[in-house]
């Protein structure tokens, strides 16, 4: 991939302006509905405890060199250098029903254009009970052998877009497309940024599976120049042979900012490959049940996971500027392990809900 080397001062003039960042509201406990910037709020109490824990950071952390506070190592590309961190945990993969998820698409009859609800029903009253059945069908035959043709492929992303064309995003049939990658194929992302449009992202998050572990490799800038390498280093984790994208509201922004970000530095997007946003998937399954649909709070929601000392991501800006200003590393701390919890959790969540719908 090619790059463009950054002008030396982007870095100064980020710096400059980070202090007027703040794309948050600050809102009473209990009054998320007081706000209208909905999505991007922090709670008082959240607000409260994070300024008191920046402070606790800065002074335990005062004088305390990089290399002391984080086990990493310094990586090169075309895109210059950024800084490297590689956590490594257990996490179990459900066994994926293959049999039963290719049985429900081929059951799907309003996979084919010109049926629905109904006419699925004249045919089910008929006889008509899989895609199979429909090949011989006067009407429907041609249609049908294309979906059938399709289906046969193994694909997911063709297999995806066919079943987007008839059924929401959040489908269970989108979601089970994931099955047709092994589980070393899936890659988990989420990103860090200076704030919601058009601004440098600090820490990119990637998590794989290898030999039976999950991997978490968190690219972070040191300073605010070695965006271009990180993003490249990120890159490469979607560019093996059968690579999915998993994340969390990816589709409305990750992918997006990284697209932007990509333009910025004159680089080309990569090639488009199967992307499952967990988001809708959460949406369809806990909408009606959970008060909220944030990542944080459906890992506490269904897997009993609190985090101690966290940080919003709406004040991540916050941390990072008073990281660049003071060169004291503590803010760091606590922004790394915000985003490679959400790594993991983005892992969890997905695979609770490939299990719930296809695991033996």
């Amino acid at each position: 991939m090619s790059a463009i080397p950054a002008p030396a001062r982007v870095g100064t003039l980020w710096q400059r302006r980070i202090e007027t960042l703040r794309e948050y509201e600050v809102v009473r406990d209990g009054n998320i509905f007081g706000t209208s910037f909905f999505n991007n709020f922090v709670l008082s109490s959240e607000y409260e405890q994070a300024r008191d824990i920046l402070d606790t950071l800065l002074a335990q952390y005062q004088d305390v060199p990089f290399e002391r506070v984080f086990s990493g190592r310094e990586i090169s590309n075309g895109g210059g250098t950024c800084f490297s961190l590689e956590s490594r945990q257990s996490l179990a993969c459900p066994a994926f029903d293959l049999d039963r998820f290719r049985e429900e698409l081929l059951g799907d009859l309003t996979l084919v254009r010109g049926i629905g609800q109904a006419t699925r029903k004249r045919l089910n009253a008929r006889g008509f009970r899989a895609l199979t059945d429909l090949a011989g069908h006067p009407k429907f035959r041609s249609e049908a052998r294309k979906v059938i043709s399709r289906l046969s492929s193994g694909n997911s992303s063709d297999i995806m877009d066919l079943i987007c064309s008839r059924h929401p995003k959040s489908h269970p049939l989108v979601l089970g497309a994931a099955g047709l990658h092994e589980p070393e194929d899936l890659v988990f992302l989420d990103i860090e940024t200076l704030g919601l449009f058009s601004r440098p992202i600090i820490l990119f998050g990637v998590g794989q599976f290898e030999h039976g572990q999950f991997i978490v490799n968190q690219y972070l800038l040191r300073d605010i120049h070695e965006e271009q390498a990180a993003l490249i280093a990120t890159l490469e984790h979607l560019s093996g042979d059968r690579p999915a994208l998993v994340t969390f509201n990816g589709k409305s922004f990750d992918l997006p900012y990284i697209s932007d970000r990509l333009a910025y530095y004159g680089m080309d997007t990569p090639a488009r490959i199967p992307h499952f946003d967990v988001l809708h998937f959460s949406r369809r399954r806990w909408k009606d049940q959970f008060p909220s649909l944030r990542l944080s709070a459906l890992e506490r929601e269904v897997f009993g996971i609190s985090r101690d000392d966290d940080v919003p991501g709406q004040m991540v800006p916050e941390f990072y500027e008073r990281y660049l200003k003071t060169g004291n590393c503590g803010p760091l701390v606590p922004v790394i392990e915000h985003n490679r919890q959400d790594v993991v959790s983005l892992a969890l969540l997905f695979f609770h809900l490939l299990g719930e719908s296809y695991g033996c």
